[in-house]
């Protein structure tokens, strides 16, 4: 919520230049490409202005590209028209405007503003828009359709693309694991130790087990057996009850004809 307010907190426009005129023309793709390769303060291209003799005429435009720009090139790239025109257009009813936002040199703390007082950038007002206009190649020949047609099959390409590959490509096991593979890692790894014990052999330790106490939960029969919980359930379903109801729900006892124990009567207790 202060970032907003911050944004919309109102800020002083330098509009010493208020009152210049300026052009907004559109470019081509590749020439703006070739401006920003340009380094520090030189010039990108010269601008003819030829005016005509009839004064309802536009005058003649012509932008000439650096010779140095120009002859840049990336391995594969097609070369770009040198010489453009503009198409001069009309603005109609709009009223147009160009600001320039400008960062502020950094404090000897190393930051812009030290409090919302001080601003961080300049605003400054660089001039209102007199004239439109397009600017296009001079001559468009298989030159130039060779580039337009390079530069449209760049902007189709897919970002991800189905590759073949002829060799071998090493696979690496993923940082990060699954909670479910995790669980089931620690299953097989606890239950692998158990190794199937014979079956007389368990149901011995099944009894020795309830002639100390009468109901057990599957668990600790797993920690007396030391048996894989599948197999023990097995044996346990041939000579054990489930208990569904409480107060003994979820547990096991031996049944009625495999129980040593005393039977209790209702004179006990």
């Amino acid at each position: 919520m202060q970032d907003l307010e911050r944004a919309h907190a109102p800020k002083d426009v330098d509009v010493a230049a208020a009152a210049r005129g300026v052009w907004l023309v559109k470019v081509p793709k590749y020439l703006s490409q070739k401006w920003k390769k340009s380094t520090g303060n030189h010039d990108v291209g010269k601008l003819k202005i030829t005016t005509s003799k009839f004064p309802d005429q536009k005058p003649n435009v012509v932008f000439t590209l650096n010779d140095s720009l120009a002859a840049q090139k990336e391995p594969g790239e097609q070369p770009c028209p040198k010489e453009h025109k503009m198409k001069l257009t009309g603005l109609g009813n709009q009223n147009l405007v160009v600001f320039s936002q400008v960062p502020l040199p950094t404090t000897k703390e190393g930051e812009a503003g030290t409090s919302e007082s001080m601003p961080s950038e300049k605003i400054a007002l660089e001039g209102r828009v007199i004239q439109r206009a397009e600017c296009t190649p001079l001559i468009k020949d298989n030159k130039y359709l060779d580039l337009k047609r390079s530069l449209t099959e760049t902007t189709n390409r897919p970002k991800r693309e189905v590759i073949q590959i002829d060799t071998v490509v090493t696979s690496y096991k993923p940082v990060s694991n699954h909670k479910f593979n995790l669980i089931h890692d620690e299953k097989v790894k606890n239950e692998g130790k158990r190794l199937r014990a014979d079956k007389d052999k368990v149901m011995d330790m099944l009894f020795n087990a309830f002639e100390k106490h009468q109901y057990y939960n599957v668990k600790d029969l797993v920690t007396l057996t030391k048996q894989p919980i599948t197999y023990l359930k097995e044996i346990l379903k041939e000579i054990c009850t489930y208990n569904m109801k409480a107060p003994h729900r979820n547990m096991w006892e031996l049944k009625p004809e495999y129980r040593h124990y005393k039977e209790p009567t209702p004179s006990d207790g």
